[in-house]
């Protein structure tokens, strides 16, 4: 008998649809509602997603705390809209950590009138109530 190997294109094609679980569902809702709040120019929206007491890696070090993250992101909201560009997230993968932890694994990307810029992001979730929060956030 001969086996024949599918390429995988065909095969994620033929593959069922995985269903969400309730905090993939959340947890994608808040950021694309993140999202929103950054493309309308509305840095409360866009930080409602995080912790207050979350860290943010960046290349010098880690900002500690909402306030601080809040204070990097400040000076390209503009009420309007971001003078960074149009945000949107691809999600490429979710994990639960345990009952009350996730990691997403997505690609964030900025379009603006004539550039367009894309990188990576790992953001560590913590249900905090009935919401999901970011405690962590690398992106690069």
């Amino acid at each position: 008998m001969r086996r024949t190997m599918l390429p995988l294109a065909i095969m994620a094609i033929a593959a069922p649809a995985i269903a969400q679980t309730p905090a993939e569902i959340v947890i994608r809702k808040a950021m694309e509602t993140s999202a929103a709040g950054w493309n309308a120019g509305d840095l409360a929206r866009f930080m409602d997603v995080y912790a207050e007491d979350a860290v943010f890696v960046t290349p010098k070090g880690l900002l500690r705390g909402k306030e601080a993250i809040s204070a990097k992101y400040r000076p390209s909201f503009r009420g309007t809209g971001n003078a960074r560009g149009k945000l949107s997230f691809a999600f490429l993968e979710m994990r639960g950590l345990d009952p009350a932890h996730a990691i997403l694994f997505a690609r964030w990307t900025l379009t603006g009138p004539s550039t367009s810029e894309s990188g990576m992001t790992t953001l560590v979730f913590e249900r905090r109530g009935a919401a999901w929060k970011i405690i962590s956030d690398h992106s690069s």
